[in-house]
């Protein structure tokens, strides 16, 4: 009796081991590829990262309010094109991904809401369901940024951890921002669209730049 339990407690563990390796297969969840400063911004909220053709938009303030988006063959082109218009050059790259960042904002918008949402915003306004707070864009725009990557469409830069400010020393906000690593010299270039209205470019300058600013 005892070495049939054993083998059947086994043959469950196989099943679930094989389940668990087509879920994630089928989500593309790529845990092992990703940074553990990159993996927190997801398993600190409990969602999966993105895969090559979806990716779970966080808003409402600390991604109380979710919306999985699915890239359509028409978005994959609309994106493409951005981004290859850029391919000359790691300055063209980042000024390709500002565009990309507002085709998405825009994007998806109409879809959650955030269409009427403000720069800045915080659980002060009281409109957590049309807004984004800073680790909400934080995810957002480095999941898009890593889809990006996953369709090879980055060529001059890498996606890079986020990056935290928040010196209470000198008054300094806290915030947060998704980042890309520049391959050839190593500088680190925020991405950071929290502090930018619907449609508006994100902000795109050096992290020792931006660390200082409040």
């Amino acid at each position: 009796m005892l070495a049939s339990q054993t083998d059947y407690r086994g043959r469950i563990a196989a099943v679930a081991l094989a389940f668990g390796a087509l879920l994630g297969s089928a989500l593309g969840v790529r845990a092992t590829e990703l940074s553990p400063g990159i993996s927190e911004l997801y398993t600190s909220v409990s969602i999966y990262p993105p895969a090559a053709d979806t990716m779970t938009i966080c808003y409402g303030f600390v991604c109380r309010r979710r919306h999985v988006f699915d890239f359509t063959s028409a978005d994959k082109a609309a994106l493409s094109k951005i981004l290859l218009a850029g391919k000359a050059s790691a300055v063209a790259e980042r000024a390709a991904v500002q565009k990309a960042v507002v085709w998405f904002d825009r994007r998806v918008g109409p879809v959650i809401g955030t269409d009427k949402r403000i720069a800045n915003a915080d659980f002060r306004y009281f409109d957590d369901k049309h807004n984004f707070d800073c680790w909400d864009t934080t995810r957002n725009v480095t999941s898009l940024l890593l889809v990006l990557q996953e369709w090879g469409l980055l060529k001059h830069h890498t996606v890079g951890n986020p990056h935290y400010r928040g010196n209470a020393l000198v008054l300094q906000t806290p915030h947060n921002t998704a980042v890309l690593l520049d391959r050839a010299s190593g500088t680190e270039w925020v991405v950071d669209l929290w502090t930018r209205g619907y449609a508006q470019a994100p902000d795109v300058k050096p992290v020792n730049e931006w660390v200082k600013e409040n």
